[in-house]
């Protein structure tokens, strides 16, 4: 760990990003947030080749912390060595009706972040396939495919975490009708 990025810092900072995130989409409690995170990319290396756990636990904990308090669900991306599975609890996974598969993420087969999730959550599960309502990549994850299908970018003020950029998206019903059609303004 940097002088810079200290655990308590992260943690901080993971924390502080949910919160700012969770308050400008509106995330409502029940709602799903996918997030992908390279611990490598926010401690300056690049994706994949300096995975710590320390910094996948804090950053972790930070957005855990938030998301519990708001009664957000979370799913943890894992990295493209287990196709990029997620780490849910198994609460979220039976409400919505999804297939359980069967792997535990490393940190070098899954990803610190998806290995953090999985020993935080009270009964975790892996499940392939999501759609949620919103997500936040940190360092270049590609977390798009486990969003719903219209996602809208997100600004916060707050554009990295340690050395990783971060990207933020929320998610909106689709427009259909054409020209005629009148559209319910708080959907959007």
């Amino acid at each position: 760990m940097t002088e810079d990025f200290s655990l308590d810092t992260l943690k901080n900072q993971a924390y502080h990003i949910t919160e700012e995130f969770i308050k400008i989409t509106g995330l409502r409690k029940g709602q799903l947030l996918v997030i992908g995170c390279s611990t490598s990319e926010v401690l300056g290396h690049q994706i994949g080749s300096f995975s710590s756990a320390e910094a996948g636990q804090a950053i972790f904990d930070g957005m855990f912390q938030s998301a519990a308090a708001h009664g957000i669900e979370l799913a943890a991306q894992c990295c493209e060595h287990l196709n990029r599975a997620l780490i849910i609890e198994a609460t979220t996974a039976a409400k919505r009706n999804l297939e359980i598969v069967n792997v535990v993420p490393q940190p070098k087969a899954g990803g610190s972040f998806a290995t953090a999730a999985y020993h935080t959550f009270s009964h975790p599960a892996a499940t392939e396939k999501i759609t949620a309502d919103a997500g936040i990549d940190i360092g270049d994850t590609l977390i798009g495919m486990h969003l719903k299908q219209v996602a809208v970018p997100v600004r916060l003020s707050v554009s990295t975490l340690g050395n990783a950029k971060v990207v933020y998206a929320r998610t909106r019903p689709k427009y259909i009708g054409g020209e005629r059609a009148h559209y319910n303004t708080e959907l959007s």
